[in-house]
């Protein structure tokens, strides 16, 4: 239990030992954050996933009888959130379920349960006392039932899944730890969790524009409370949600006989004689959930893989299906690889990149068998054409 405002408490859990959140690499672990409004009409706002349902309710009980809840908010469906719910109930039975319509409707598939639905859209309120509670529609930011809920009173929002990180601490605030792993943190949860959504975050930052905010309280990670990092958190959305990237490369490759490596290093020493910002990610030794937070912010990614049986590499063909479900925009790509037998399958292996959202505006380099001298000293070249598709 962590105080954040006066009657306003973290109630969550701390799962240290995460390390893989749907295909997502989590080193830094992750929480679970709950909130509790302590109030004549006590609110919890949000619950945790399964295993720690104990923590939050020792933590509850640190602060008020939890028989004393009056109504539990369920901003998000998705079971890291919501999966509680009904455990928390069989302690508060006569407590309101507030949700979305699409949020009643996945809580009904879940649980099977008929509880006391309170069903909110945009611009609706909850009296809870000394507080009136709004609520914002978010629809896909990131599923359909997806809302965040605002109390004028302590200027905080509570987005659920926007704003979050995935990073455990015994900390509860961003300034207590260090903006600059937070933020990096900030940027791979976007990339790999809301990247497919910024036309509706768009939308949301522009509610949320309205708003009177001095605290942000995610469902993942750390809070944000600062001025400055408030208002670089939601500048940082803005400009991911519109599809923006630095001028900066990033190659990404896979290698079978040190082929294609030898093409990348050439390839990323000449960049740098170019003077161009530059990346170099080996898939077989970087998770594809920190290289698409690399693809996110470069303007220009480099893809490179030799042919297996006439086919990509299957760590290239696992981040390129990965990259179609995220859809990143505005992003411009090169292709390289070594081949043997034949080259056909350069074509599927270009196929699947414009599927994913690149254009591919200059031919690749395909080199059979080991590269020659003559076949990397043209590549100088290629990087000074590579330079010039920035925008």
């Amino acid at each position: 239990m962590h105080l954040i405002k006066d009657d306003i408490y973290w109630t969550g859990y701390v799962d240290w030992d995460l390390r893989n959140f749907h295909g997502y690499e989590t080193p830094q672990g992750s929480s679970y954050n709950a909130y509790l409004i302590k109030d004549e009409k006590p609110t919890l706002i949000d619950t945790v996933k399964y295993y720690g349902f104990d923590e939050m309710f020792q933590n509850i009980r640190q602060v008020i009888d939890p028989s004393e809840i009056r109504y539990i908010i369920s901003n998000h469906t998705e079971m890291d959130h919501s999966g509680t719910i009904d455990r928390m109930l069989s302690f508060c039975p006569n407590a309101e379920v507030v949700c979305s319509p699409k949020g009643e409707e996945g809580l009904r598939r879940h649980f099977k349960k008929d509880w006391k639905f309170k069903v909110v859209k945009t611009g609706d309120e909850l009296d809870i006392g000394a507080r009136t509670l709004k609520f914002l529609l978010m629809p896909m930011v990131h599923w359909p039932d997806s809302m965040a809920t605002y109390s004028p009173k302590d200027q905080i929002l509570f987005p659920n899944d926007a704003f979050g990180q995935h990073y455990a601490s015994d900390k509860k605030f961003v300034d207590e730890v260090g903006q600059d792993i937070l933020f990096s943190e900030a940027a791979k949860y976007y990339a790999n969790i809301v990247l497919p959504y910024g036309n509706q975050v768009l939308k949301v930052l522009e509610a949320v524009a309205g708003l009177s905010i001095d605290t942000i309280c995610p469902s993942h990670g750390l809070i944000w409370r600062k001025p400055e990092h408030i208002r670089k958190i939601l500048d940082l959305y803005k400009r991911w949600a519109s599809h923006q990237a630095e001028q900066k490369v990033v190659i990404v490759y896979d290698t079978m006989w040190k082929s294609t490596e030898t093409i990348a290093n050439r390839l990323y020493a000449q960049l740098e004689k170019q003077e161009v910002p530059v990346k170099l990610l080996h898939l077989s030794t970087t998770h594809i959930s920190d290289v698409v937070t690399e693809i996110m912010r470069s303007q220009v990614v480099c893809f490179g893989t030799p042919m297996l049986n006439n086919h990509m590499l299957p760590t290239m063909a696992s981040l390129l299906m990965y990259l179609k479900g995220l859809r990143p925009k505005g992003r411009t790509a090169y292709v390289f690889g070594s081949y043997g037998w034949a080259k056909v399958g350069f074509k599927e292996f270009e196929d699947f990149i414009k599927e994913a959202g690149f254009q591919i505006p200059m031919e690749g380099k395909y080199i059979q068998f080991i590269p020659s001298e003559e076949d990397l000293s043209s590549l100088s070249g290629i990087a000074g054409k590579i330079k010039g598709l920035f925008v």
